[in-house]
């Protein structure tokens, strides 16, 4: 009995995964809620499969946030401070097309997936967008993490 016991023991302690959240050290994961209405003019864009908007509220994320509609009634949210810098005047990202770029070294995101795009190749640890969650419920985006 007491070697099947120590079998089970084995077997759990090994099934346990020892990956650790690798968390941002540039960002701060704060908590909130923000709403869209789809029915406003300033965000009706959002109502377009593929059209991303940034909200530069203070009130959202720590530089505000970036979402985008990736069809079929989903919405991503993103935070707007690069994940590769510390918030500072030149960390806050702009709007390009389907990609949010940091001003600071002109790294591209993707807000399909969050993914930094132009990573370079030099051994460094970087980091893909910190994602907020994005519900929709009718004509009502909630960003909130």
């Amino acid at each position: 009995m007491n070697r099947i016991y120590n079998i089970f023991l084995i077997l759990f302690l090994t099934a346990c995964s020892k990956d650790q959240t690798n968390r941002n050290p540039y960002l701060q994961e704060i908590g909130f809620r923000y709403d869209i209405n789809l029915n406003l003019p300033l965000y009706s864009t959002l109502t377009n499969p593929g059209s991303a908007i940034y909200i530069p509220n203070q009130a959202v994320g720590t530089r505000g946030v970036f979402v985008m509609n990736t069809g079929f009634s989903q919405y991503r949210a993103f935070e707007g401070s690069c994940p590769n810098h510390a918030p500072s005047n030149c960390s806050t990202m702009i709007l390009d097309g389907q990609n949010a770029v940091c001003p600071c070294d002109d790294y591209a995101y993707s807000l399909f997936t969050g993914q930094f795009l132009n990573r370079p190749n030099d051994g460094k640890r970087y980091y893909d967008m910190l994602e907020y969650r994005a519900t929709a419920n009718g004509n009502i985006i909630v960003i909130s993490n």
